[in-house]
């Protein structure tokens, strides 16, 4: 399969590597100037996996595009709409989209799909979301993963052509819980990160238990299925997220409330913003998203937000 990977950056690096790895015809693309991109052409290595000779690096977008049957995309998810309009200008006949990164685009509350379609008009679109970590897998860990999409054909596709002894996928049957679930779990790795920031690492177990639960309610009230905040979407990232090293989102929380510089992206920033605008739309309690709005957008004292969370009022857990 002719595949191209638009985003060098730590996971679109992975992405490619993997798939040429797997035995797809690769190329992998990001800006000319972009940092990533130099060490890449220059090493091919950016510190953590090495491209072999097939792995072709680019910065022409027209090749790119032109060239893959299917197109994976692994950019700022804030980026994305813009993006597209760069990629709208190449001929996209018998393109499929895959879309591996997470969240919501904060203006406008649209799930990344959305923003496809928007876009690109009604081309075939799929998601790849789930646990792990790049520098795990580069060493040879296992873990599983999902691919959803509305395209039932596409994502049997990209399952059975993805599928290694290193990442087992699993079909998605929830493309708006998928997406809503993949994003929010940054907002919570957030959160995980300031309790980590104060000592209160103990705490993480009440806040994967209730943080899942007004995901749930926000899936529910969007039309999707409840269920799949407790699945690999969600739930079953927390631990790449809530507790691995590696997490930009936790690691974002625990610098915040020591009030330390963090100059790296933490997607689940303005993906915070988007999902207070949705708590509010969709008229769904969300305590945990709305107190980490209010310590990083309202600069509330992040121990007055997090003690206010965790010691609310009285009520039944369901």
């Amino acid at each position: 399969m002719n595949i191209s990977v638009l985003g060098c950056g730590r996971w679109g690096a992975f992405i490619a590597w993997y798939l040429n790895k797997i035995g797809h015809d690769v190329m992998t693309w990001g800006l000319e100037d972009a940092p990533q991109l130099i060490e890449l052409k220059e090493t091919r290595s950016n510190g953590m996996l090495t491209f072999p000779e097939t792995l072709e690096i680019t910065s022409d977008l027209e090749k790119a595009v032109t060239r893959a049957e299917v197109i994976v995309i692994s950019i700022s998810c804030q980026s994305l709409r813009s993006f597209l309009s760069d990629v709208k200008k190449y001929d996209l006949t018998g393109k499929a989209f895959v879309l591996c990164m997470k969240g919501i685009e904060e203006s406008t509350g649209c799930r990344l799909s959305q923003i496809v379609k928007d876009v690109l008009g009604d081309v075939p679109v799929a998601v790849w979301v789930g646990p792990g970590h790049p520098q795990n897998f580069v060493s040879g860990v296992p873990n599983c993963m999902v691919i959803d999409s509305d395209d039932e054909e596409l994502k049997k596709k990209l399952v059975g052509e993805f599928t290694s002894e290193l990442i087992r996928f699993y079909f998605g049957t929830d493309l708006i819980g998928s997406e809503v679930g993949a994003a929010a779990k940054n907002v919570i790795g957030i959160a995980a990160g300031m309790l980590d920031g104060y000592g209160y690492g103990c705490l993480k177990g009440a806040l994967m238990s209730r943080g899942t639960r007004e995901v749930g309610r926000l899936i529910k009230a969007m039309g999707g299925n409840e269920i799949s905040a407790y699945g690999l979407c969600h739930l079953g990232d927390y631990e790449a997220t809530l507790f691995s090293q590696f997490s930009q989102n936790r690691m974002f929380g625990e610098k915040f409330v020591k009030r330390e510089p963090y100059t790296k992206l933490a997607e689940g920033v303005a993906t915070c913003r988007a999902m207070v605008a949705l708590s509010d739309k969709y008229g769904v309690d969300m305590p945990i998203v709305h107190a980490v709005n209010t310590v990083i957008s309202d600069k509330q004292d992040p121990a007055e937000a997090l003690s206010g969370l965790f010691l609310r009022s009285i009520k039944t857990e369901f």
